[in-house]
């Protein structure tokens, strides 16, 4: 009888032992089939262009395909909601953009930064302050006046939708010169372009969008940068002042994209997703791409960047409770 319960145990400590060898192997093999990453919106606009190139590199680093979902529809809450809720077993990843720390302000979700496991900061375009170049203000300084000097209303300004990320932009830089968030009335736009092509027009004042989403008209010679909303001159914009420089404001503001996954990530595919992420940023072949599109480069992964992304969070909030935006 004891040499049965011997042999028994043996055997159970075989099994137990064959048993945690496959459950690291099969850990140590992930992954072992295809990724799936979700864009939150179209094709074809930047955020996707941000994944799909994103996307090609990792499959090259991880060996399986990595196949990009657009997954569109309430101002970012579908595709933010479906990277959210999916299995965190790393076959679902994401681009996370700033609308992840507005989307709750305004009502319309529930889903906050918290809700994710953010791997990576990709991509960061500050926003920045410009004028046709025909206008009379040659200076931040100049147009900063101006709008203090003037009544409410005076100056019209546009470049996305009303409480969109420009929108904000422009009401923080105001609130940071203690001027009213809507002492400059906005009109809202489709996004920057058709803002920058109003403006040009004649039909508004000021654009508040990235310098990057005005390069072509800047150098075209028909559009004026008269600062940068980032705590440095951007290197694609050497002779832009910072809004520090320019009118002592301590106002900042970028629009980044980040590769976000389902919160709960096992630590060792977390490991493994943001070596061959941060492989993929440094690569001549995302670092070409980017230059390329005018998007600006910005690197910072786990609790750095989670830190950005909740910075930012907190910041927006209190712009949109000033503005009369906030629902929550």
């Amino acid at each position: 009888m004891r040499r049965r319960s011997i042999i028994a145990l043996a055997a159970a400590l075989m099994a137990s032992s064959v048993l945690g060898t496959g459950v690291a192997s099969a850990q140590s093999a992930y992954p072992e089939r295809p990724i799936q990453m979700i864009v939150p919106w179209g094709a074809g606009g930047g955020t996707d262009a941000v994944g799909r190139i994103l996307a090609s590199l990792l499959q090259e680093e991880l060996g399986v395909p990595v196949n990009v979902v657009n997954r569109t529809g309430g101002s970012g809450v579908v595709g933010h909601s479906a990277i959210a809720n999916a299995e965190p077993d790393g076959y679902t990843l994401g681009i996370m953009t700033i609308e992840i720390d507005m989307m709750h302000w305004q009502g319309l979700t529930e889903l906050t930064y918290e809700d994710f496991d953010i791997l990576a900061l990709v991509n960061a375009d500050p926003g920045g302050i410009m004028v046709s170049a025909d206008s009379e203000y040659e200076s931040l300084e100049q147009l900063r006046d101006a709008i203090k000097s003037q009544p409410k209303g005076t100056f019209k300004a546009s470049g996305t939708g009303q409480g969109g990320i420009w929108h904000l932009g422009l009401a923080g830089w105001l609130l940071s010169e203690d001027l009213p968030p809507d002492q400059v009335t906005w009109v809202p736009s489709q996004g920057a372009a058709p803002g920058i092509t109003d403006m040009v027009a004649g039909g508004v004042d000021i654009v508040p969008s990235s310098l990057a989403e005005g390069r072509a008209m800047i150098e075209a010679g028909r559009v004026r940068p008269l600062a940068s909303m980032s705590a440095e001159r951007q290197a694609m914009f050497p002779d832009v002042p910072t809004l520090k420089e320019g009118v002592d404001s301590d106002w900042t503001l970028a629009v980044w994209r980040a590769v976000a996954a389902p919160k709960g990530l096992p630590d060792e595919v977390k490991t493994k997703l943001t070596s061959a992420i941060e492989k993929a940023y440094n690569s001549d072949q995302y670092q070409s791409f980017m230059k390329d599109r005018g998007f600006g480069v910005r690197w910072a992964a786990g609790d750095e960047a989670t830190k950005i992304v909740a910075d930012d969070d907190a910041s927006l909030g209190e712009v949109m409770k000033e503005a009369g935006l906030a629902k929550n």
